[in-house]
């Protein structure tokens, strides 16, 4: 069993930044890609970044590229996501998600609760 704590969401303007951290506890972090998704009302929940549990690699969704960077401590058992540049299209509760590779298909194993993100314009 895993355990993930998101925290970090808030209210901010736009163009201002957030970072949001996922804290895991349970089951051996490292043994998962950790994600980060969001859903904002009315919407289904969408991919937003994620970090592989082997080779270090980091995915974005387009709209976020050059905007959010995810990023993880295996020590300390945290991934984050740090958003600069936030627009009112970035408003959605964020998930963070342990998340592994079954053949060509993504199983989520464990979510958060989600934390809030309101981007004012």
């Amino acid at each position: 069993q895993v355990q993930l704590v998101e925290s970090g969401g808030g209210l901010v303007q736009a163009g201002g930044s957030l970072r949001l951290s996922c804290a895991a506890s349970g089951r051996t972090f490292s043994n998962y890609t950790m994600g980060w998704f969001r859903q904002a009302p009315g919407n289904e929940r969408e991919f937003v970044a994620a970090f592989s549990k082997s080779v270090f690699s980091t995915y974005y969704r387009d709209s976020v590229k050059g905007r959010f960077l995810i990023s993880r401590d295996n020590a300390k058992n945290m991934e984050y996501l740090q958003m600069n540049s936030l627009k009112p299209e970035d408003t959605a509760v964020y998930y963070c998600a342990a998340m592994r590779k079954v053949g060509t298909d993504w199983k989520y194993d464990y979510w958060g609760q989600g934390t809030q993100v309101t981007v004012s314009s």
